[in-house]
């Protein structure tokens, strides 16, 4: 009887390892990644960014999209924190995986890295456009521009794009300045404005179009100027990163190794901005940057230190807390000035900009107003780059009682 379960026991044990890897707030860091390529040779074209990730302890899992037993998750729980789409040509997922899954996993608030190109099936683009962006329609559009191509052995070859116009945000893309452009070839997306989720992270120039680059013009090109994005991130509403990129070529080895010149430009770089810029935006999507957390919410009367059951109109209270950022090792004090506290009941009665020790904790103070009800302590706090806090705590205010008036009325002084 022992033997037959002793089996049992030794295939369980690494299952269990396996759904044991979860986000974690103390660790947000994603830690097991999902893979899928279109061939397997992808993982040696572009294995310097790879090796970049897992130098950095992500652990990656390299799967054929078309494989037959892919599968996100296994008794309900998802066997990965983070998923990377190299298979632009693929047009459905193997086994337990399709688009509906995998919009969930992101749901769910699990992270994602898409990547395109000229030969991008309808079944990716379908997908990029659940998560807010849209390929050019033509599939066989690049993104063409005369001014600002890298200069190359090609002549006339102006579909090769040396992008420096790059989001300011040292949240997305670190706070080193990225000196050298991108290369990127491939196909452009557009971002609808009213989106506030989606950021483009690398925009096309003002002189950029999409079009087939071996066909004439019949028709003015739909993508045009600075709406063309190159790069795009989403931060959805449950903190899940999502990142967009029209070339799976910018991943390359090729393109990480290359020097760069900018057409019109004097500089020839030894080395093109992609290893950086890709090095940096990964860190952000797998949120060893820009994610934040709030601990050690207090709120008592000024003078006290515990939290009361309730307030009293006119009371003097004090509020605090304590907000750290992830820098993909640790957490360290995270440091602002436009963090704002509301005491709300139905709207803000109170609206106060929190003072700061500059050690991550905030603090401010207020006299509670002339009216009762239920009240809410709120911190809505939402920025570029970094992930949303939202903070509430109620609680109620209560009027004077009949013996807490002041004894003496002044207006009656006369008699």
């Amino acid at each position: 009887m022992f033997m037959k379960i002793l089996p049992l026991i030794f295939v369980s044990i690494p299952l269990f390892a396996i759904l044991c890897v979860s986000f974690s707030e103390e660790n947000p860091t994603d830690r097991r990644v999902l893979v899928l390529l279109d061939d397997f040779a992808i993982k040696s074209s572009h294995s310097i960014f790879f090796k970049s990730l897992e130098s950095r302890g992500l652990d990656l899992d390299f799967k054929l999209a078309d494989d037959p037993k892919l599968a996100l998750q296994r008794y309900g729980r998802y066997l990965y924190d983070a998923a990377i789409l190299f298979a632009p040509t693929v047009d459905r997922f193997g086994g337990s995986i399709d688009a509906a899954s995998l919009l969930e996993f992101v749901d769910s608030g699990h992270d994602l890295i898409l990547a395109a190109d000229a030969s991008a099936s309808e079944f990716i683009r379908d997908i990029a456009v659940e998560c807010g962006v849209d390929f050019d329609e033509d599939p066989a559009a690049l993104v063409i521009d005369h001014t600002s191509y890298a200069v190359s052995e090609t002549a006339g070859d102006h579909t090769l794009i040396a992008g420096d116009d790059f989001i300011q945000s040292d949240a997305i893309l670190g706070s080193k300045r990225i000196e050298a452009p991108v290369l990127f070839k491939g196909v452009g997306h557009s971002v609808n404005p009213a989106n506030n989720l989606v950021v483009k992270v690398l925009s096309a120039s003002a002189a950029a179009y999409s079009a087939n680059p071996n066909s004439k013009f019949t028709n003015p090109p739909t993508l045009t100027g600075s709406a063309i994005s190159l790069v795009s991130v989403v931060q959805a509403k449950n903190n899940a990163r999502i990142l967009i990129s029209g070339s799976l070529g910018m991943f390359s080895n090729r393109f990480f190794q290359s020097g760069v010149q900018k057409a019109g430009s004097s500089t020839k770089h030894e080395k093109c901005g992609n290893e950086q810029f890709v090095t940096e935006l990964s860190k952000w999507v797998f949120h060893e940057r820009g994610h934040l957390k709030a601990v050690n919410v207090r709120h008592h009367e000024v003078g006290e230190v515990n939290e009361p059951s309730m307030y009293r109109i006119k009371d003097d209270l004090e509020y605090s807390v304590e907000i750290y950022e992830w820098s993909g090792t640790s957490w360290e004090p995270y440091v602002t000035d436009d963090l704002q506290l509301q005491f709300y009941m139905m709207s803000p009665y109170v609206l106060k900009t929190m003072s700061t020790d500059q050690k991550g904790l905030y603090y401010t103070s207020f006299k509670v107003p002339d009216v009762y009800g239920v009240f809410q302590f709120k911190v809505e706090y939402q920025r570029l780059g970094y992930t949303s806090l939202s903070l509430s705590k109620q609680i109620p205010v209560r009027p004077y009682r009949h013996n807490e008036y002041e004894r003496f009325i002044p207006a009656a002084y006369p008699y």
